[in-house]
């Protein structure tokens, strides 16, 4: 293997506070300085002795990258001396500071905006608080836990944390089981960084009790108030305080707390804010939830970060580029048939979805937007970053993804661009008619080999694929420099909207703007979902934790459980060991004691007074169990009855039957007559900056009531919603194209000869069909006789087309073949 050293020079960055002063909102530059230069900060402060030594002793670092070339097996070292930036010193210093005052116990919310260099922030962060003491000289935190969301921990984060000091035993990286974190915990490492996935399973081995924690969470979002973020505070958390206070409570002595209720009790304890726990939390894109948990509340009530370096700034100081600088849209307009003579009666919201889903599956639907795709790419795409642009395509679900992906490599295949190539990206398989799909047996090497799931990356930044087409992959955490273009077909909205879109704003030399081609979303939606993060989220107020009570009172109404059955739930839960005596598992068990409360349920339909009760009550049952994980990791409740219920409910939603509603099917019942593409949008999307926070979470109950129609009047609705003024010529082409498909001597023609055959014969054969149509539609073909350039256009999209449907086993019904030429002429 062949190793090449690359040294760079010390990477210095631009130094500037902000417009309104380091943490704050504001965009580039520096505040106006009423007592002389604004830029006298960087000798009055950051040039001092003092602090200019502690700049080189502790922040100043070799940070080094290696990268493997796939092919020739060849490996990169890259040598590069960072030094801060001046938001990322700000808000270290500045944090020092809060925690030393402050002490143990307290949260601090960090909206650091992407390209804001955060693994550096962290790990900076990490090693201060490590050696941080108070003003008697104690230290001040146990250990510091660099938390990550990603099931498998962070390369990038724990090469960077660990980099920093190598001196054994001061990191430890929790890279292989759970017993290492216990171990790890348990001895006082100063610094452990592990992901959140692994405390569920050490929670009740380690004794937090008489230490402190300091707990760093990269990337903030809903999934600190999960199962697993609870485990972590159980793990943690110095209870004796706590548990001291609920006896008091309960008039009893701390250890005369009965078994059966010590769980239930030390559960309870771990909820809320811990004397003994700060949690210092990363985000670029607080959302309601994140803001209350690790936000700092102000004197108006809102709750805000402890520090910022919005998106705003990042983009102003060329840190990151700004993705809805170039955005392109396209509405879809289509007309639906009903294809059978009965009309049955379905759920109107469900239907809609299973028409919207037929219409996005359909196979015009997919050849179309490739198409307009791939031209794209060739003709814009390819030719930026000194031609290793690459781009993703972001696709609805898996079916999505695979049929997408199958018809990429077609398309390229039958044009001859040799020079493209596609990989797919997604979870688990997915079976498509008969064939099941993964990953890894569609994504292959030009030698046939497979490209494993955690090869994809680095097979993906190489020179030999362009394209990468994904579902749910991919769409967070993946920082591809050479990523300059999106394909959007998924509905993007919110914090998802802008960390999907965000994967193009990474900055590398030669890239200087990025392009989004949206198929659904609209201009104003993107920038609905932009504008709270490009400064500040706020959180307008706190949420009232009695919505907990108000969701129960809703749920008791229904009568589908009764106190005792909850209490008897309860009882074995927490009694129960994982397998009992006769070989059960305690799930099965715990299963038994669901089904009276699941017979009720199922009866809720047969009620004529409200016959979609049950989906109400499904749908607020989900929310309370929700909205209950989120409010006691900000509030301890001290409620062993709400507990109880909790648990009780959170099984129950598992165990509740999934109707049939919830899989309407309309594929054999509907075809699409008519379709176009066109396009809507092409610009720049301007943001500014919003003062209206988010609001607080509500209790109510989880659903609207349901309605039901016929077939074709749900058909008539979507119609009218993404309908246009379809011309005749839409259904023109495709009646000339069924004319082709009735004679059998084209099928015969498109078997046995290449397209260039093919085309020779075809041409004649379309003038002789398009004179048979010419008394029916005299001005539509009058133009293409008369106008020869278009005529000539219209003939080879035609034939193209044509002898691709002919060529190759379409099992789909036709549809909307000839709607793709009306807009390719629009």
């Amino acid at each position: 293997m062949t190793t090449r050293l690359l040294r760079e020079q010390t990477y210095f960055m631009p130094f500037n506070q902000g417009s309104n002063g380091a943490g704050n909102v504001g965009g580039k530059g520096n505040p106006p300085n009423p007592n002389g230069y604004q830029t006298s900060y960087l000798w009055e402060q950051a040039l001092q002795k003092d602090s200019l030594l502690e700049i080189l002793h502790k922040y100043m670092h070799l940070q080094i990258e290696e990268r493997v070339d796939f092919k020739t097996k060849a490996r990169d070292i890259k040598e590069t001396m960072i030094f801060p930036r001046y938001h990322q010193l700000d808000a270290v210093t500045k944090l020092l500071k809060a925690v030393k005052a402050d002490g143990p116990g307290h949260n601090y919310l960090i909206q650091h905006s992407a390209g804001s260099g955060k693994s550096n922030s962290i790990a900076w962060l990490a090693h201060r608080l490590s050696g941080l003491h108070d003003a008697q000289d104690n230290k001040i935190f146990n250990s510091i836990i660099v938390v990550t969301d990603r099931r498998v921990l962070d390369s990038q984060l724990q090469d960077t944390v660990y980099q920093f000091d190598h001196i054994e035993g001061v990191v430890k990286k929790i890279d292989k089981d759970s017993a290492q974190l216990r171990d790890a915990i348990n001895a006082n490492t100063p610094i452990i960084i592990s992901t959140l996935q692994k405390f569920p399973v050490i929670f009740n081995t380690v004794n937090g009790n008489n230490k402190s924690f300091a707990v760093i969470v990269d990337e903030a979002h809903s999934s600190q108030h999960g199962n697993a973020a609870k485990k972590l505070k159980e793990a943690l958390a110095d209870t004796e305080d706590i548990l001291a206070e609920y006896a008091k409570m309960e008039n009893e002595a701390e250890n005369s707390i009965p078994d059966e209720d010590e769980k239930i009790v030390n559960e309870l304890a771990a909820q809320g804010q811990q004397k003994n726990l700060s949690f210092l939390a990363f985000t670029a894109t607080p959302k309601e939830k994140t803001l209350q948990m690790f936000g700092t509340k102000g004197g108006d009530g809102k709750y805000r970060a402890f520090h910022i370096y919005s998106m705003r700034q990042a983009i102003e100081e060329k840190f990151i580029l700004d993705v809805l600088q170039n955005y392109m849209t396209y509405n879809m307009y289509y007309k639906i048939i009903k294809n059978i003579p009965d009309d049955p009666t379905l759920d109107t919201d469900r239907g809609i979805r299973a028409i919207k889903k037929y219409q996005t599956l359909h196979p015009h639907n997919i050849a179309q937007k490739t198409e307009i795709m791939i031209e794209h790419f060739r003709e814009n795409t390819m030719r930026q970053i000194g031609g290793k642009a690459k781009a993703m395509v972001v696709t609805a679900s898996r079916l999505h993804a695979v049929r997408y992906c199958r018809e990429f490599r077609k398309q390229i295949t039958r044009k001859g661009y040799t020079d493209m190539s596609a990989l797919v990206a997604f979870s688990d398989e997915i079976k498509d008619g008969k064939e099941t799909y993964t990953e890894e047996n569609l994504n292959k090497t030009s030698k046939g080999e497979t490209i494993k799931q955690d090869q994809l990356r680095s097979y993906f930044h190489t020179d030999d694929y362009n394209v990468l087409i994904v579902a749910e992959k991919y769409q967070t955490g993946f920082d591809e420099p050479y990523l300059h273009t999106m394909f959007v077909d998924k509905n993007l909205s919110g914090v998802k909207a802008v960390q999907t879109l965000s994967r193009l704003n990474r900055t590398i030399q030669g890239k200087t703007n990025t392009f989004i081609l949206d198929f659904v979303n609209t201009a104003e939606d993107m920038k609905k979902s932009f504008e709270p993060y490009y400064e500040a989220a706020v959180l307008e107020e706190e949420t009232d934790p009695n919505v907990l009570y108000q969701l129960k009172n809703t749920l008791d109404s229904y009568r589908v459980y009764s106190n005792n059955e909850v209490q008897r739930f309860a009882d074995l839960y927490y009694t129960l060991d994982e397998k009992n005596a006769v070989g059960l598992s305690a799930q099965g068990i715990l299963a038994q004691v669901l089904n009276p409360a699941i017979d009720r349920y199922k009866a809720l339909d047969t009620d004529t007074s409200d016959i979609l009760s049950a989906d109400i009550f499904s749908k607020t049952l989900s929310r309370f169990v929700r909205i209950y994980s989120f409010v006691t990791q900000v509030y301890r409740m001290f409620d062993k009855d709400l507990h109880k219920f909790s648990q009780y409910a959170k099984f129950l939603l598992k165990f509740l039957p999934t109707k049939d509603a919830d899989r309407v099917s309309v594929d054999d019942k509907i075809l699409m007559e008519y379709y176009r593409l066109e396009k809507s949008f092409d610009g720049s999307i301007a943001l500014k900056s919003t003062e209206t926070g988010f609001s607080p979470i509500k209790g109510e109950a989880g659903a609207k009531k349901e309605k039901k129609e016929t077939l074709s009047k749900i058909i008539d609705d979507v119609n009218k919603r993404f309908g246009t003024n379809f011309t005749e010529q839409d259904k023109i082409l495709e009646q000339m194209q069924n004319d082709f498909v009735k004679d059998p001597k084209w099928s015969g023609f498109a078997a046995s000869n290449d397209y260039s055959t093919f085309r020779l014969l075809a041409k004649k054969g379309f003038k002789d069909i398009a004179a048979q149509r010419y008394v029916e539609n005299d001005s539509f073909f009058m133009r293409i006789f008369d106008d020869a350039e278009f005529g000539e256009y219209i003939m080879d999209r035609f034939i193209e087309r044509l002898y691709g449907k002919l060529k190759e086993e379409y099992t789909e019904t036709p549809g909307g073949f000839g709607a793709g030429m009306a807009a390719e002429q629009d």
